[in-house]
């Protein structure tokens, strides 16, 4: 596979600007200045090498290889089947289903998404580290950003910083709902009695979910959920806060007569993309339903 290539061509507006100036605006960082130079990245003006102190012109088609990546020796590959949504040169959106880890953890090293991704990989010839965007817990199904290289996490987790990826969670949350709609804010912290659990607590980090009901059935409802935070376990958390877990979810107080796992899948995502800057708006089916 070829190098990540970026490539723009110069309006009147930037003549006479030194293209490091240029770069910078177009969040090239020193760092990324770095790799390209001292691990064999590119940076060409009209196909022939140049140093960023060069004096863009009118017209000029700037191009910038990234180096190539090197994949971490502890991430081995797993030849998985996984769902693709969309793919093209710089992400991936893909559906993980749940009873998968994101990322391989000490319970299980191997077998997750980040493990199939790099199979996946190794199969297509892409020479590219992992990138996970936009994480979800191992009995969470649903939407999952992926960034193919380094640049294009830099500029996700930008994006991400400014709450400009927008993801959307329906659940199955037990109970009657008094309010067809509302919000919950409530401090999320660790438990103190264990190392996964979380809870509302006075001195934990501020955290706001959003919820809509959807359907309300006679013991529990199917809801729409949305972040204004990214707490770990949030909205576990926040509706077993107001009572009413989910249902599967035996950590926060969830039945799991009907469900063997939290009935939690990440149905929307929402973003403009990072390089084309063209909206992406991806739907993946709740498969609980």
């Amino acid at each position: 596979m070829a190098q990540f290539t970026l490539t723009w061509q110069i309006g009147t507006q930037d003549t006479s600007r030194e293209l490091k100036a240029f770069l910078k605006e177009k969040r090239i960082s020193k760092r990324a200045l770095a790799a390209i130079k001292f691990r064999g990245g590119r940076i060409r003006v009209n196909g022939s090498e140049e140093n960023v102190r060069y004096r863009l012109q009118a017209g000029d088609v700037v191009e910038i290889v990234f180096p190539k990546e090197i994949p971490s020796p502890s991430l081995q590959p797993d030849h998985i089947p996984f769902e693709r949504i969309y793919e093209d040169g710089s992400l991936m959106v893909v559906n993980k289903p749940a009873f998968m880890n994101t990322i391989p953890s000490r319970e299980h090293p191997s077998g997750s998404l980040a493990n199939a991704i790099m199979g996946y990989y190794q199969e297509s010839g892409t020479e590219s580290a992992i990138h996970i965007v936009t994480r979800l817990d191992r009995n969470t199904s649903g939407l999952v950003l992926v960034a193919k290289n380094s640049y294009v996490h830099f500029l996700c987790s930008r994006m991400q910083q400014k709450r400009l990826i927008h993801r959307v969670y329906e659940a199955f949350a037990e109970g009657i709902f008094a309010e067809k709609s509302g919000v919950i804010e409530a401090p999320i912290g660790r438990k103190d009695t264990s190392i996964i659990e979380r809870e509302v607590r006075a001195d934990g980090q501020f955290a706001r979910t959003h919820y809509e009901v959807i359907r309300q059935f006679p013991d529990f409802a199917h809801v729409k959920l949305w972040l204004d935070t990214g707490r770990t376990h949030q909205i576990r958390v926040h509706l077993s806060h107001i009572g009413h877990p989910l249902a599967g979810d035996d950590l926060y107080g969830g039945s799991t007569e009907l469900y063997s796992r939290q009935a939690l899948h990440c149905s929307g995502l929402h973003f403009e993309h990072p390089i084309s800057h063209q909206g992406m708006h991806f739907h993946s089916e709740v498969p609980f339903l």
